[in-house]
């Protein structure tokens, strides 16, 4: 509640907010819940795809160039991986950001920071990624 001077002095004039819309868009990050589910998400994402990114690496193991190539020479094969390496990536993202936003007190060093961890993240997975399209498309 806030005092309004024309409205008899002192008096308290009740806000007509509610409690929720008091508090929504408020906190450091001002999406959290986009956040909170994106993390989920590709948390679930990666834990159903973690076997057949396992399995795939073993394939992989000890073999040369062609022969990775031949591997993931195939669309599914190539396609879980990259989806893998998106969905770690969007979850390292996130998770970093969320400790730099609660640990970072300085306003300056915690938009460096959080613009470094986007860029990292995105040359994390896009190294891989390449890497997958050029060893599938034979190039």
């Amino acid at each position: 509640m806030s005092s309004n001077p024309q409205a008899g002095g002192n008096k308290p004039v009740p806000s007509m907010r509610t409690p929720l819309g008091k508090v929504r868009k408020l906190g450091p990050a001002r999406s959290g819940t986009s956040d909170f589910w994106q993390q989920r998400i590709s948390g679930v994402a990666m834990t159903l795809m973690i076997l057949p990114a396992i399995i795939i690496i073993m394939m992989l193991l000890g073999r040369n160039q062609a022969g990775a190539a031949q591997i993931l020479g195939s669309p599914l094969i190539a396609l879980t991986m990259i989806l893998f390496i998106i969905a770690s990536a969007i979850h390292m993202k996130i998770g970093m950001q969320v400790v730099i936003e609660d640990y970072v007190q300085n306003e300056k060093l915690k938009l460096v920071t959080i613009m470094a961890n986007n860029f990292f993240s995105i040359a994390v997975a896009l190294a891989p990624i390449f890497a997958i399209i050029k060893l599938s498309s034979g190039v």
